[in-house]
């Protein structure tokens, strides 16, 4: 049985020549006018800003005049009477599905049938955020502060909330999420809370960190925790990539052998600072006792002190066997390797010297 706006809209389809007929042009030009997009009756020196793209906010359970108005408002259709009049004409009202909420970008120069496509179909404009390797949790919460998205208090908040009810694979008496959120470009669309940004990392952390692990369970001697805390510390001190395997290695052996790591990145976590070459740790923050202070604490620190990336949790998984056990920064990004302490001590004091030898040197003038 035909419907109502079924009923409605085949007489306005008979009814638009009608009335064209009878109006003549006047009715023609009126009708092309609501129809056409705004910029296309633009003068030839129009603004060229005039035709820009417009963000419009649609809001959840907007009606079709609603949205007309909002369209109205924004410049992108004329009159809102026409809109809701060529929504019917259309049959909009009869499709599956219906307008959707969002931010949308839109140009004076699209049809209203190109306007409603986009908002029907919910291509709305997508916003995204991006982790580096190697990021703390309180380096997240200062960018997403920093990004004008939510507090980095917030965001703290919500990676100390263990959403286990979603995410089981979860090592148990986890106190934070720290390590397990994924480093990557994220896209979001409207705005983002603490929990969806949260939830994203472990959503790409569990399609593809996870099932690496699963894969390789009988091959590695770690725990999930244990892998991924020690993936952390590699990410932390690999600033050259070909220098990872050997680092994951080094602390591999260092773990076998019941050594001290002695991993001043797990040091600076615990202290809550950052070394630099001006200011290098000092032997009594070496010292200072703490849980995650690995010169003093044999094994690993009791969670991940920041986030790994493919590329370390691969290395770290079932690191291979190597004859070194000591390595020094250069303080440029590489590492000299040492078989003994001997060695490691002359590769210390070789470095020492070069640093003192370019604090003497003359400032070039610029």
């Amino acid at each position: 049985m035909t419907n109502r706006w079924q009923k409605v809209g085949l007489g306005l389809l008979v009814g638009v020549p009608t009335v064209f007929a009878l109006a003549g042009w006047g009715g023609w030009q009126w009708w092309s006018q609501v129809t056409m997009p705004v910029a296309a009756s633009e003068p030839a020196n129009a603004s060229p800003t005039s035709a820009s793209p417009l963000r419009i906010e649609v809001p959840q359970g907007a009606t079709v005049r609603e949205i007309g108005e909002i369209l109205r408002q924004a410049g992108l259709i004329r009159s809102v009477s026409a809109w809701e009049l060529w929504a019917r004409i259309q049959g909009w009202q009869n499709r599956p599905g219906s307008f959707q909420a969002g931010t949308y970008e839109l140009s004076p120069r699209q049809s209203m049938e190109a306007i409603a496509n986009k908002i029907w179909e919910g291509e709305v404009v997508l916003s995204s955020f991006t982790i580096p390797e190697g990021w703390t949790i309180r380096q997240m919460a200062e960018y997403f502060e920093a990004e004008g998205l939510f507090s980095a208090a917030e965001f703290v908040q919500a990676t100390e909330r263990i959403p286990r009810d979603r995410y089981p694979w979860l090592p148990p008496n986890l106190p934070k999420l720290e390590g397990f959120l994924f480093p990557d470009t994220y896209k979001f669309a409207g705005s983002l809370t603490p929990e969806a940004a949260r939830d994203q990392m472990l959503d790409r952390f569990e399609q593809v960190a996870l099932p690496l692990y699963q894969q390789n369970r009988t091959k590695t001697p770690y725990t999930l925790l244990e892998w991924v805390t020690l993936a952390s510390i590699v990410e932390k001190e690999s600033v050259v990539d070909q220098e990872r395997p050997v680092i994951a290695a080094v602390f591999a052996r260092r773990l076998r052998e019941g050594m001290p790591l002695g991993a001043d990145p797990t040091v600076e976590y615990g202290l809550g600072i950052r070394q630099t070459v001006d200011q290098p740790l000092t032997y009594a923050q070496v010292q200072t006792p703490n849980p995650y202070n690995t010169y003093i604490n044999p094994g690993l620190p009791p969670t991940p002190i920041a986030s790994p990336g493919l590329a370390s949790l691969q290395e770290s998984l079932n690191p291979p066997n190597t004859e070194f056990l000591y390595f020094m920064a250069r303080y440029d990004g590489t590492h000299i390797f040492s078989r003994t302490l001997a060695e490691h001590e002359a590769a210390k004091d070789a470095v020492d010297r070069s640093l003192r030898n370019q604090s003497q040197k003359p400032s070039s003038s610029s």
